[in-house]
C-alpha cells in the first residue's frame, strides 16, 4: 500500500529533523525550509496533508496557506508553530487551516491528527451521496456546494460540520457534542475554532433566507432550513 504523502515546511532544522524522523516509517513525507519552496513543491506535487510552521523566510505559513487555499480546498492544513497567542490560532484557521498544534507537542498528538484528516479523506470519498441544502447541491465527497453555474469550495472541516448540520437539521445541538464529532475534543481552543467555522458557514450561506445557524445561549446550535 502506497505511503500518504506530507508536505511539510519548517525552517528549524533541528525539530524538522526530530519530526521527519518520527514520521517517515509510516509517511511519505518532504521537508522544505522556507515557505516559497514548500509552494513550488505544492504546486508542482500531489501531497494528502500539509503540515506547515508559520514563522519562515521568505513566505511565512499564512501566506503559504493562502496560496494553499486558492490552489485546492480540500487538502487538510495543519499548522504546528510555537505562536501560541489565541489571535495567531483564530487567524490559521480564518486562513482556511483545519487544525493547529502549538510547539512544544507529542509526535504521538501529532500522528494521531494526520491520521484523523486522513481517515476522513478516505471517507469522504467513498461517499456518493450530495444533500439539497437551500439552492445548493451540497457534493461531500468533492467540498462543494453548487448552484445554477456557480461552485463554492469547502475546506474539510467545513464539509464535516455542514454535514454533521444537515444530518442533524432542525435540531438543537450541544456545543460539546458538536465539537467531540468533529473535533474530538471540547476545550476551550476547540470552541473558538468552531465559532471560526460557523461564521465560515453563515457568510457561505448569507445570501438564503430560509437556512439558518441560530446560536442558542448556554446551549449551542441549531441549523435551520424552512
Amino acid at each position: 500500500m502506497d505511503k500518504s504523502k506530507i508536505l511539510y515546511a519548517e525552517d528549524d532544522t533541528t525539530i524538522a529533523f526530530l519530526i521527519q524522523d518520527s514520521l517517515e516509517t509510516y509517511y511519505e513525507i518532504e521537508h522544505y525550509k522556507n515557505g516559497k519552496s514548500a509552494l513550488e513543491a505544492f504546486n508542482n506535487k500531489d501531497f494528502d496533508i500539509c503540515l506547515l510552521d508559520i514563522m519562515m523566510p521568505e513566505m511565512n505559513g499564512f501566506e503559504l496557506a493562502q496560496n494553499i487555499r486558492e490552489k485546492n480546498s480540500e487538502i487538510p492544513i495543519i499548522f504546528i508553530s510555537a505562536k501560541a497567542l489565541k489571535e495567531d490560532r483564530i487567524k490559521g484557521l480564518k486562513i482556511g487551516a483545519d487544525d493547529y498544534l502549538v510547539k512544544p507537542f507529542s509526535i504521538e498528538e501529532l500522528m494521531l491528527k494526520i491520521e484523523v484528516f486522513l481517515k476522513r479523506s478516505k471517507k469522504t470519498e467513498s461517499s456518493s451521496t450530495k444533500y439539497t441544502v437551500g439552492k445548493y447541491q451540497f457534493d461531500p465527497k468533492n467540498y462543494t456546494l453548487q448552484d445554477a453555474g456557480n461552485i463554492i469550495s469547502l475546506t474539510q472541516r467545513e464539509s464535516e460540520l455542514l454535514l454533521y448540520f444537515i444530518r442533524h437539521k432542525n435540531t438543537v445541538l450541544k456545543r460539546q457534542d458538536i465539537l467531540k464529532a468533529i473535533w474530538g475534543d471540547d476545550d476551550y481552543f476547540m470552541g473558538r475554532s468552531l465559532d471560526v467555522f460557523i461564521s465560515r458557514l453563515r457568510k457561505v450561506f448569507s445570501d438564503e433566507e430560509n437556512i439558518t445557524i441560530e446560536n442558542l445561549h448556554g446551549i449551542g446550535f441549531r441549523f435551520s432550513e424552512k
